[in-house]
């Protein structure tokens, strides 16, 4: 299975965007994306059409770089795009945001000429992976890349994709100091028909991909870096070139934020459908009352809805903290710290649990087994949720709660 990036945008003259245009073209675009959830789980990712729709609206260029097209929006502006995106499909926002969202570290990390030719005509979007799965051998001024690389999401409409990769010939006790980071276009690499058939976010195109003999020019891969745990202590090529502090940041609190916001969105949308039933349906034991009016619905929507507006809250505040400590690095201020990055993403992190917590506890158990038939829509934000809940990042809460106190206490971390 392959899908092929349509040809660029004209470069008619079109005013920018707004932040706010953007979120209520998004907000505008939710009963579309609810009516289209099924053929989306069934497709493995949302359709052309709407493709199209994300790519002339300027979906895809919220954090690329001003210079090579792109809108320089900040992170409290993305994290409020996907968390109404979500609202609307969780599938569509986890394929949309993932393949958007990489052009903030391909802006930071990576040399003004690889960005030239990366970003080119700005027609831009770019799945990631963390994981090395990928071998990586130095042949003269090229590397070549093979393996296969899983859980892409995003992939689908990606012109490129940036991953981790080991390098031949360094022992293994060596390996973690000495990744290699890349982008390779869509040329390099073919994308696999291998999803669709998980619990939840079956329509999130979160595909493996296949590197075999896939070749880059050296400058599009950056030595002994790993995208989680980058120093920018130095500053970056990014702040030097686009002179914006948010691409003097780290890479790992954007994304748990990215989490979080997909995941309040999609708490959200599963709280639209319970008010949805209760203003449709009565009780299930008699007086047989309209649930609208009834206590116990109250009560358990007002306590979802406090859950998620908290989360809200803390998805929103962390990437305006990230902004803060971006804008004081840039201005030569402590730099953007382990510590900071870990502490931010803890928070967001315990936004997801938040969104569970409100949905699993009061309104899964009371929404009615009508609600949670196949295909009905609150079954299939509980299926993305399920998804969420055991996503690797958040399996790290115990760990990253460890990792702090070591960082901030000064100890060796672990």
């Amino acid at each position: 299975m392959t899908t092929t990036a349509s040809p660029a945008p004209s470069a008619a003259a079109q005013p920018d965007p707004t932040p706010a245009q953007l979120v209520q073209t998004v907000i505008d675009l939710r009963p579309e994306l609810v009516a289209a959830q099924a053929e989306t789980e069934e497709r493995t990712y949302y359709s052309p059409e709407l493709h199209e729709k994300l790519r002339a609206a300027g979906l895809y260029r919220v954090v690329q770089p001003k210079r090579y097209g792109g809108l320089e929006c900040d992170a409290p502006t993305f994290a409020r795009l996907q968390l109404e995106m979500a609202r609307g499909c969780v599938s569509t926002a986890w394929c949309w945001a993932l393949s958007s969202s990489h052009a903030l570290q391909i802006g930071s990390y990576f040399p003004e000429s690889a960005q030239e030719k990366i970003f080119g005509d700005g027609d831009f979007r770019c799945a990631s992976v963390a994981s090395p799965d990928a071998v990586a051998q130095r042949e003269g001024d090229t590397w070549r890349l093979d393996g296969t690389v899983r859980y892409c999401s995003g992939i689908p409409y990606s012109t490129h994709f940036m991953g981790q990769a080991l390098v031949a010939g360094i022992p293994p006790q060596e390996a973690a100091q000495h990744m290699l980071l890349y982008v390779a276009p869509r040329s390099e690499w073919t994308m696999l028909d291998d999803w669709g058939d998980t619990l939840g976010l079956r329509g999130s195109g979160s595909h493996s991909i296949r590197l075999e003999g896939g070749r880059i020019p050296a400058e599009f891969a950056v030595e002994d870096t790993s995208m989680v745990n980058v120093d920018v202590s130095g500053g970056t090529p990014g702040l030097a070139l686009h002179g914006n502090p948010m691409y003097v940041g780290r890479a790992l609190a954007p994304f748990t934020i990215s989490l979080a916001a997909l995941t309040t969105g999609a708490g959200y949308s599963a709280l639209d459908e319970f008010e949805h039933q209760m203003r449709t349906r009565k009780t299930s034991v008699p007086p047989m009352v309209p649930r609208l009016g009834d206590a116990d619905h109250q009560r358990w929507y007002g306590t979802a809805l406090g859950k998620l507006a908290t989360a809200e809250a803390l998805t929103i505040r962390c990437a305006e903290e990230h902004m803060e400590i971006c804008e004081r690095t840039a201005a030569g201020g402590e730099p953007y710290s382990e510590e900071d990055e870990q502490r931010i993403g803890i928070v967001a992190r315990e936004a997801i649990v938040q969104v569970w917590e409100a949905v699993d506890q009061a309104l899964f158990r009371n929404v009615g087994s009508s609600a949670i038939k196949a295909g009905q829509r609150f079954e299939r934000v509980w299926r993305d949720l399920t998804m969420i809940a055991s996503h690797r990042n958040t399996g790290f809460r115990e760990t990253s709660f460890r990792k702090l106190a070591q960082l901030h206490l000064g100890l060796p971390v672990t």
